[in-house]
């Protein structure tokens, strides 16, 4: 819906079903597939290190409480201190990831609108390039991309990537933290991982992220998609990033749905496989003799 202009969300849905069947929602999926996974395991352990790092630095500085400390507290509440140390972590980690994300998602979008683009009537592409998008695969849309653009094509766009992923990381973890601890002292628990607080602020720091970084997104894949019809060397103009105008928010309810439910079931698992490590002895380790 961002790449093209359907009149809504059921006209991409009979389009998309129309034109390629059942297969065509589960295109490109196959870059998420890896993506997700390192993405995620990257931008956690990425976040969980600077988190303790800048709490740790907080603390020092301010002479009081570290923030990790302060949200543990049962009955507290966000506090400008946390919310910097959280905010910092979450741009930390999303400023790292986007040299692994951009190439995944940039093959993912191109396998997504491959076929819209190799049957476009109005595209300029040069025909070497039009009938590359005529292999739809995720590994041949990548080494169509290379063969195109050159390996940094893989890159393109990585300026406005990394704004919406910086942004967008910062406002995820802050959004998520802050909401989990007042939850917590809104149900009055002792713990700072109750299961309800953790899904309900999961989903709503999906919703939260999204809603802020939207347009930031939208000129993201509208410069990507210019990329792919464009050989290396050629000029792609870069789109203005316009906030609070309609038509850089279509698609939009789709994301936020799909990003509530995702990171209310990812930090649940996340939280509870967690807390049963932690749980777990230390190892005991025999004196060599």
């Amino acid at each position: 819906m961002q790449a093209y202009r359907y009149r809504n969300f059921t006209d991409c849905v009979q389009h998309t079903y129309k034109s390629e069947g059942v297969r065509g929602f589960w295109r490109g999926a196959l870059a998420p597939v890896f993506s997700v996974t390192a993405v995620r395991m990257t931008s956690f352990s990425i976040y969980q290190k600077a988190k303790y790092k800048y709490s740790a630095t907080i603390g020092k500085t301010t002479g009081g409480d570290e923030p990790v400390v302060v949200v543990n507290r049962p009955g507290s509440s966000p506090t400008p201190a946390t919310m910097l140390c959280f905010g910092a972590a979450g741009a930390t980690a999303g400023s790292f990831i986007t040299v692994l994300s951009c190439p995944f998602e940039l093959t993912k979008l191109s396998a997504q609108i491959s076929t819209l683009m190799a049957k476009s009537n109005t595209s300029s592409m040069d025909d070497p390039i039009k009938s590359s998008y005529q292999s739809n695969g995720t590994f041949k849309m990548a080494k169509n991309i290379i063969k195109n653009r050159g390996f940094f094509g893989l890159y393109s766009g990585f300026s406005l990537h990394l704004l919406r992923d910086t942004i967008g990381t910062t406002i995820y973890f802050t959004t998520y933290e802050s909401t989990k601890q007042l939850l917590v002292k809104f149900q009055g628990s002792d713990s700072p991982t109750s299961p309800m607080s953790v899904a309900m602020a999961g989903g709503f720091c999906g919703l939260a992220s999204w809603a802020c970084i939207y347009p930031i997104d939208t000129a993201k894949t509208h410069y990507q998609r210019n990329c792919l019809t464009k050989a290396k060397g050629q000029p792609v103009p870069m789109p203005k990033i316009q906030f609070f105008k309609i038509n850089q928010y279509r698609g939009l309810g789709v994301s936020m749905a799909r990003s509530c439910v995702i990171n209310t079931i990812f930090f649940s698992s996340f939280e509870w496989i967690k807390k049963h490590i932690n749980a777990l002895p230390d190892p005991v380790i025999e004196p060599v003799e």
